[in-house]
């Protein structure tokens, strides 16, 4: 029976699922179809809120391109390059294999979501070179299902904006959070960890379930060639010696690194987006040893973020249309919010939050897009409730992360290491969003009680 609708899945998926961009396409003219009759909007006036939101995320997308790109420089560092490799010769058969990078890939993107992104199709691609047996595209499923934790992480967008101080936190809930919520109330609460762990164990468990005992798919071994390692350089002038001097990383290193240690336990800073990036920025530059290669890690990094660059207009565009407000009055995203507060009561108003950021996450794979829709009307509705705002912030965060799981737009860089494409992993991916939903929903209920 399992298998029946793991295969259902599979050609569901591969027959309707179209490329990343295409969907994002799509969820633009949804959105737009969707806000005429339900906001009673003119087409004049959602073009208006379509055209005004897409550069509305500018500042958010450079954000996420960094964490993404520092990360990926960080994962192709030698050091972690050697342990990626040592690790991918523990597993000794398909399922163990299965099974490890599923749990490497959460735990990575638990910690931030660019180096686990990386990191688990860096290290499933290694398996796949190294053990024969192993079906290619569930590996690469797997590496990508550990995605789902990353907004209830450490490098979790909304989390960590309601942990920054500054009155743009006031101002995006209307007044509601006049004070930064610590990561210990959201992020680091002993509730929230045991629900990543839950999640963890079932994915892990439900990925070896999945792996086909026949029809294996296997990989072009010319695709899983590593790149020659780069010559030597003689170095003949005062530019080269800069340019490959392991000091001069070293000082970079630490004046960064510095000031991330200043900045969290002297001046009791926030453990912000920002210090992610340089977290995983600074260390990179250390770990690659000269300028010069860290310059050239991060150049070949930067194509992963391609298919991001192209598609947060798009969805910037589209939660322009959520947001929008015509002469109607009405708001497409107020009246999403609403609809799942008008049926909550304090127990159940986390799992409907989640349940509508889930929804919205489909059309606006961003945190900080759901920040700017949600965090008005949620968080006052919630302090009306007597819910707290932390379990609200995370209640959001975790619907912004289960939908990713089937929101192709994340996917696009493991995608492009793994060299598949996105139906080729969304089918087993689809049996892991109706386990994980069913734990995070209940996680939620039982953390409101």
């Amino acid at each position: 029976m399992f298998r029946r609708i793991i295969n259902f899945c599979v050609r569901l998926v591969q027959r309707y699922l179209p490329e990343p961009f295409i969907f994002a396409i799509l969820l633009t003219f949804i959105a737009a179809l969707l806000a005429m009759p339900i906001c009673h909007q003119t087409p004049l006036e959602v073009v208006e809120h379509w055209g005004n939101g897409v550069w509305g995320l500018l500042a958010f997308a450079m954000q996420m391109a960094l964490v993404l790109v520092c990360g990926s420089a960080l994962a192709s560092a030698p050091v972690v390059k050697r342990g990626i490799s040592a690790m991918a010769s523990l597993p000794k058969s398909p399922t163990a294999a299965i099974a490890l990078v599923t749990a490497v890939s959460a735990l990575a993107c638990w910690l931030n979501w660019g180096f686990g992104l990386i990191i688990g199709a860096l290290f499933a691609k290694e398996i796949a070179r190294k053990l024969q047996g192993v079906d290619y595209r569930l590996l690469i499923a797997s590496a990508y299902s550990g995605f789902v934790v990353w907004h209830a992480g450490l490098s979790g967008s909304i989390p960590l904006t309601m942990a920054t101080p500054g009155e743009a936190l006031s101002r995006a809930t209307n007044g509601i959070l006049t004070e930064p919520v610590p990561v210990s109330h959201t992020i680091l609460d002993y509730r929230n960890i045991l629900i990543v762990l839950i999640v963890t164990i079932a994915i892990v468990v439900v990925n070896t379930l999945m792996h086909p005992k026949k029809e294996v798919f296997t990989i072009d071994p010319d695709l899983l060639t590593e790149e020659p390692p780069a010559e030597a350089v003689e170095i003949a002038t005062p530019a080269e010696r800069l340019e490959y001097s392991r000091g001069l990383s070293i000082l970079l290193a630490c004046l960064g690194l510095g000031y991330v240690v200043l900045k969290l336990f002297f001046l009791h800073g926030s453990f912000d987006l920002g210090t992610v990036i340089m977290l995983f920025l600074f260390t990179g530059v250390l770990l690659h040893g000269t300028p010069i290669a860290y310059v050239r890690a991060f150049n070949k990094a930067a194509t992963g973020a391609a298919g991001i660059l192209l598609q947060f207009p798009f969805y910037a565009g589209i939660m322009g249309i959520i947001t929008g407000v015509g002469h109607s009055g009405i708001c497409f995203g107020t009246v999403i919010s609403n609809a799942c507060i008008s049926i909550s009561t304090p127990v159940t108003y986390p799992l409907f939050t989640f349940l509508c950021a889930a929804v919205l996450n489909m059309f606006v794979p961003s945190g900080g897009g759901h920040w700017a829709i949600q965090a008005p009307i949620m968080f006052a509705a919630g302090a009306d409730l007597g819910v707290d705002p932390g379990l609200t912030g995370i209640s959001i965060a975790w619907g912004d992360a289960w939908t990713n799981l089937i929101q192709p737009f994340w996917a696009i860089p493991a995608l492009a290491i793994a060299k598949l494409n996105a139906k080729d992993i969304m089918g087993f991916c689809l049996i892991d969003l109706l386990v994980t939903g069913l734990i995070i929903g209940g996680g939620l209920l039982l953390w409101a009680l």
